[in-house]
């Protein structure tokens, strides 16, 4: 199928696409919650007449077997369906419908994209070789992560998969842009949760108290060094404190404070040594002013590292789509992705969608409350996946 074709058929789509992204967006839920959107999701796909199945719960695997020649091979596209705990303030006619739930990151899109990919592939089955399959994939954000647990259902076992592509949307970039990079792209992301146990009093007579307050101070300044002073600089890493909450008052010590942080990098093997100074200090720094500490370490998504063969095979096929100037060198990103999982597995590419205009006003970050889409950036991301799906499947 040719390019300008394609693009024809992606002129034809693009306003269901639209509706779709609406539709999700003014209905998300919450990772590992997602039984509407999988209604939702399988009621379009029955409508089409897509042969699917369930799988990790919420989540579905849609498969279309191509009629051109016998091909054993298989492409995977992936999307994911949930949403964020975030209380959505953009005031359009289509914000979420619940009081602290959105999608701000942009799964509705990914979803509908997806679904307008699979409509067309289904609609033209005599034109690609071997099998495509669509993964809805749950719980993205939130660990163990929706895509570990369609790993282990072994769903994809019988098949002999070629690629698994997958893409999100990017604020830094512009519409009408796409942005890939191969090899290490994305962060693994652990996360620290600690108590600190101290013996608190009156504000007035410290000396009475075992602070936890100064000394989880001391500890979130302490673990600091372990990226500052003990990582190779040539290896990204970064420890972050989000939560501190010593719930005293002004004249009250707290007996205890709660912190939650996390920690990502590049290198599982720096990654297993950093988790254990980690782990040291928080077991060792409180004994030193005679308190106590509890905490978990929750391993959470490998580093993404995209296979670099296939991601020169993906930058060439969507170069070809959307023209040299509309491809860029993406940075690497230290936030984290389970679709990370699937590149430890298969060869995998993950590559961003530019959605951003300033003209139009649309450029919030990531999982913020003012976070919106360019939806023209439906011309890129339909397109761009389904040439390069065809193109693996023909090549």
């Amino acid at each position: 199928m040719d390019i300008n074709r394609i693009k024809d058929l992606v002129a034809n789509i693009k306003e269901d696409a639209i509706h779709k992204r609406r539709y999700l967006h003014q209905h998300p839920e919450l990772s590992f919650q997602e039984y509407k959107t999988s209604a939702y999701i399988k009621l379009v796909l029955t409508q089409e007449g897509l042969t699917f199945e369930e799988v990790a719960d919420t989540g579905i695997l849609v498969k279309i077997d191509g009629l051109k020649a016998q091909n054993v091979d298989c492409v995977v596209l992936r999307a994911d369906i949930d949403a964020l705990p975030i209380k959505e303030i953009n005031g359009t006619d289509f914000d979420s419908i619940y009081e602290n739930v959105m999608h701000a990151c942009g799964h509705d899109f990914h979803t509908a994209n997806l679904l307008s990919v699979l409509t067309i592939l289904n609609q033209h089955r005599h034109e690609f070789a071997g099998t495509v399959l669509g993964i809805f994939q749950p719980a993205e954000e939130k660990i163990p992560g929706g895509a570990k647990t369609i790993l282990e259902s072994r769903k994809l076992k019988p098949y002999a998969v070629k690629a698994v592509l997958g893409l999100h949307v990017s604020p830094k970039h512009r519409v009408g842009h796409v942005a890939i990079r191969p090899g290490k792209f994305m962060a693994s992301a652990d996360e620290i949760y600690i108590t600190i146990k101290g013996r608190g009093g009156h504000g007035a007579q410290p000396h009475l108290n075992i602070d936890p307050v100064i000394i989880a101070s001391q500890l979130v300044l302490s673990l600091q060094q372990v990226v500052s002073r003990v990582a190779n600089p040539a290896i990204p890493s970064v420890l972050s404190i989000g939560k501190f909450i010593a719930n005293g008052a002004t004249n009250v010590i707290p007996n205890e404070v709660y912190l939650e942080g996390t920690f990502r990098t590049m290198d599982e093997a720096w990654r297993e040594r950093a988790l254990q100074l980690i782990e040291k200090q928080i077991k060792e720094l409180p004994t030193l002013y005679g308190a106590t500490a509890e905490f978990e370490i929750r391993k959470g998504y490998p580093a993404l590292i995209n296979d670099s063969k296939l991601t020169q095979f993906v930058t060439e096929s969507l170069t070809e789509y959307h023209g040299e100037d509309a491809v860029l060198q993406s940075d690497i990103w230290m936030a984290a992705e389970d679709f990370a999982y699937y590149t430890e597995v298969y060869p995998a590419t993950f590559y961003m969608v530019g959605i951003s205009n300033d003209a139009k006003g649309i450029n919030s970050e990531l999982h913020t409350p003012t976070f919106q889409i360019d939806e023209d950036a439906f011309d890129q991301s339909i397109g761009g996946m389904l040439y390069t799906a065809l193109k693996l499947l023909n090549t």
